[in-house]
């Protein structure tokens, strides 16, 4: 799981509480359900028409992506391409073939097998670029539809806000019932606030964070695989690859690579 999501969500939550609590209000005073169904189910309903069923069914799937920790492997990657780097250089690139299905990256089996089968260098980019544009479009494709719905909650909000101020108005004769509507009309734009600013808004980055680190990952891969390709020396290999990682990683792994 993503410690970080998990205490941003509970976090932000507490807050809430805490500013409602301590400002002499009450919980019940925030809940609404009228605004609830205004506020999450029409900016949610307007998802169907922004994107495909499939895509509007399975945003609910993707927003669960916020919470898992995914790793890529690049500290060990690293480490298995400067091996099979070194192999290369004593056996020969065809060598190699016999130890790629065990790999666990499988983005980079795929780059080697390609090598193995005597693609060039240009060849190998061309493919292995496409695949990275396309995992990266459809990453967009969710990234997007979760960032639409962090633009519609608000707007969903002022409606429902607009909805209470019409009841307040159609019962000015009434004064009972002025606080209640007005309390209705900013309480649905405090959903809408709340959804674009503490739910929907942060997943997109959270998601945005993760594509990010996933196509740099891929990229290394790529660069390690084109300079194994062209018979580059391990340590100027391993020099190469080691630009991509974050510095802790990189000064963990620089002594043992890069020792003489």
């Amino acid at each position: 799981m993503d410690f970080a999501s998990i205490v941003g969500f509970i976090g932000g939550l507490a807050m809430i509480i805490l500013g409602v609590l301590t400002s002499g209000s009450s919980i019940t005073n925030i809940l609404d359900l009228p605004s609830v169904f205004v506020t999450v189910g029409g900016s949610y309903f307007s998802l169907w028409i922004a994107a495909p069923m499939s895509q509007a069914i399975g945003v609910w799937k993707i927003l669960g992506r916020c919470f898992k920790k995914f790793e890529f492997g690049e500290e060990k990657t690293v480490r298995d391409m400067v091996r099979l780097s070194e192999q290369a250089r004593r056996e020969g690139i065809l060598a190699l073939e016999d130890s790629l299905d065990d790999l666990d990256d499988k983005f980079l089996s795929k780059g080697l097998h390609l090598m193995v089968d005597g693609h060039d260098g240009s060849a190998i980019r061309a493919i292995l670029e496409n695949e990275m544009a396309q995992t990266e479009a459809r990453h967009m494709e969710w990234i997007s539809l979760v960032n639409a719905w962090a633009g519609y909650a608000p707007g969903f909000g002022m409606m429902g806000t607009v909805i209470g101020l019409i009841g307040m108005l159609k019962n000015l004769e009434d004064k009972s019932s002025l606080g209640p509507n007005m309390a209705v009309a900013l309480i649905t734009t405090l959903y809408g606030s709340f959804l674009a600013n503490w739910l929907f808004g942060p997943m997109g980055n959270k998601l945005m964070w993760q594509n990010g680190r996933e196509m740099r990952a891929k990229d290394m891969v790529l660069e390690g695989v084109l300079s194994i390709q062209t018979g580059d020396n391990p340590r100027i290999l391993a020099t190469k690859l080691l630009t991509y990682l974050d510095p802790k990683a990189r000064n963990t792994l620089e002594p043992e690579l890069l020792k003489d």
